[in-house]
């Protein structure tokens, strides 16, 4: 292995099993885009560094902070890591500190991706020195953060999600000693240090030993000043010896403790959101055009302070426009956007594919509302299944836009009924994936059958907005309704106890997404749906919208992405938008098989068109200050 690292590092880095949300998609395919564009040969062989990827490990039921998803890392898929040079120095100094790694490969085309997975929920148990007082490396990491940050984690772990900040602290902390020890391996003033330092106190006197300790100290600054000094010129070459890439906030204080030790480091800080704008909501694009940079109630002042550390990264980016406008709001921190991508690995679209999913989910429509409901069973061919899929965020995400959508959807496509402009006895089921976290021993016939007793928080709440509409499936059969509204709160899988089918595969069975989101940073769920040949609906005020015309009003042929204005609408128009553009798709799909199949088409293109190539050669520019050369 040679001595160049580029780092990719956020809280969902690793393996799937670590994927809490669209970010690990995120980390993934940068690290997978940027292993085939090393493979190119548009960098010199010299220059292709090793790529890192840096984030958590669960090792058991119970390690997750998250008691929601309750997440058990799997390194499973992986190989065993080949190691040496460099990056085994650093690994083994950071093991004899105390902190647990747990490794793997994957061979990505002819370069290798190593995971290296921080065990950071036994740092109250490791026993360390922090300027000569004996203490946990838990404790360690706390002092030291609020002497060189202000960090006061004192009153922050006090919190109700402390366990959460002192995660993501510690995390941090694992990851920029990796970096640390990669660029600067002789023994800084800290664990390592400290403990050899320990060993020579034995047997002498305490007060002769604070006398050679201060000396001691002295001349290890002079060697580590030197050690530094030497890389700094080493840094003088275009291309950094190390990069670090922090997705969110989780490993911000990573580049800033960094800077702070004067690492000589190359650093990106990536917002996918921000904690003020999440939770002001819909409001935050009021709050932008008005410079109302006062915090809205409700932000987690701890997790809030990891996020403003941003500030230290050489370059900050934000995933889209209005987050970058957040940050520069609420922060006072200026970055550059860089969008989110999406992986195609094909050309083709697998019609068959799509049909046969299509099948699955009619069929399961079928049989399980005549199972679970009095009447008539429907024929499959009759259900038009559609989608939306998001965190559970009922008002960010537009849950009350979208159901109040599906009652107008109900008088749309009765009229059209009526007018002879659609089949009679077309049903529509708009799917809700969301979820408070991952479910087990559900009921036969979930979700059509859905005791409340599996519900949880907000699943209940959007049951009972399900309901006061009369848009639950027992209207499709005692009351001949034509829409309908199915909570799925589970993390769709081949095995989730439901229809049984990866998030892919149900996406591409489904004729629409739609996604009314009031607050999005980009909506990564829209090129998802895309890349399955699916057409979708979206939001205005998300960040994908930036990548879609958008038309003044709905007309025949707008393609396979509508953009529906829910900034400057009021909320009624912007509802019946929603309900049109969903109609649009619905009677393509009914009565014109073939201009459905070119709005798909088009949906699929305009995924392709967004791929990560483009994003990831942005961010090895910006962290490495080399570009790809497609003349060479």
């Amino acid at each position: 292995m040679g001595n160049n690292f580029v780092i990719i590092a956020g809280e969902e880095a690793g393996p799937k099993s670590n994927k809490m949300g669209g970010i690990w998609n995120v980390i993934d395919a940068e690290a997978h885009t940027l292993a085939a564009l090393f493979d190119s040969g548009e960098l010199k062989e010299e220059e292709k560094p090793q790529i890192l990827i840096a984030g958590p490990y669960y090792g058991h039921r119970g390690a997750d902070w998250n008691r929601g998803l309750n997440r058990i890392t799997d390194m499973g898929e992986l190989d065993s890591l080949s190691v040496d040079g460099k990056l085994q120095e650093s690994l083994e100094a950071l093991e004899n500190a105390g902190i647990n790694i747990f490794m793997g490969e994957k061979q990505v085309g002819k370069t290798k991706l190593a995971y290296l997975q921080f065990q950071s929920d036994n740092f109250g148990i490791i026993r360390t020195k922090y300027k000569k007082q004996h203490m946990t490396l838990e404790n360690k990491v706390k002092a030291e953060a609020f002497e060189i940050i202000g960090l006061d984690s004192m009153k922050y772990e006090s919190m109700g999600n402390g366990a959460e900040y002192t995660h993501y602290l510690n995390l941090s902390y694992a990851i920029s000693e990796l970096v640390r020890t990669l660029v600067i391996p002789a023994p800084q003033t800290g664990t390592e240090g400290e403990r050899k330092g320990e060993k020579r106190e034995k047997g002498e006197e305490e007060g002769e030993e604070e006398r050679k300790g201060e000396k001691r100290e002295k001349e290890e600054g002079e060697r580590e000043g030197e050690a530094r000094k030497a890389v700094y010129m080493e840094q003088a070459i275009p291309c950094p010896r190390v990069s670090l890439h922090c997705h969110e906030f989780g490993t911000f204080y990573a580049p800033a403790r960094l800077r702070k030790l004067g690492i000589p480091v190359s650093t990106i800080a990536t917002l996918h959101a921000t904690l003020p704008g999440r939770t002001t909501g819909h409001n935050s694009i009021q709050k932008i055009r008005k410079n109302d940079s006062i915090w809205p109630p409700g932000v987690s002042e701890n997790l809030a302070a990891l996020e403003v550390l941003a500030a230290y990264a050489d370059k900050v980016t934000a995933v889209g426009e209005s987050t970058r406008q957040e940050a520069k709001l609420f922060y006072g921190i200026d970055g550059i956007v860089v969008r989110n991508g999406i992986r195609i690995e094909t050309d083709k679209i697998d019609w068959d594919r799509k049909e046969r999913f299509l099948g699955k989910i009619q069929n399961f429509l079928s049989e399980k509302l005549y199972m679970y409901y009095d009447g008539e069973q429907i024929e499959p061919e009759k259900f038009i299944p559609i989608f939306t899929i998001s965190r559970i965020e009922i008002e960010n995400k537009g849950y009350h836009d979208l159901l109040d959508s599906l009652l107008a959807l109900e008088h749309i496509i009765k009229n059209s009924i009526l007018e002879g402009h659609m089949e009679e006895g077309i049903k529509v089921i708009c799917f809700l994936v969301t979820a408070e976290g991952p479910k087990t021993n559900l009921p036969e016939g979930f979700p059509i059958h859905i005791p409340k007793e599996i519900l949880v928080g907000n699943e209940l709440r959007i049951q009972q907005m399900i309901e006061e509409r009369k848009l639950d499936c027992s209207g499709l059969v005692r009351e001949k309704h034509s829409v309908a509204a199915v909570l799925y709160p589970q993390i769709i899988s081949a095995d989730d106890g439901g229809l049984g089918m990866e998030v892919g595969d149900f996406m591409a069975g489904c004729c629409a997404g739609v996604f009314p989101s009031r607050y999005d940073p980009f909506l990564l769920t829209g090129l998802e749906a895309g890349r399955e040949a699916t057409p979708s609906v979206v939001s205005r005020v998300c960040g994908f919208s930036d990548a879609v015309k958008t038309n003044e009003s709905l007309i025949e042929g707008l393609g396979g992405v509508i953009v529906v204005d829910n900034i400057d609408l009021s909320y009624y128009e912007a509802v019946l938008d929603y309900a049109l553009a969903a109609s649009y798709f619905i009677r393509n799909f009914v009565d014109d098989r073939v201009k459905y199949k070119l709005l798909c088409r088009e949906a699929f293109l305009l995924a392709k068109d967004m791929g990560w190539e483009k994003p990831t050669e942005n961010y090895y520019e910006l962290i490495s200050g080399a570009q790809f050369c497609r003349e060479r």
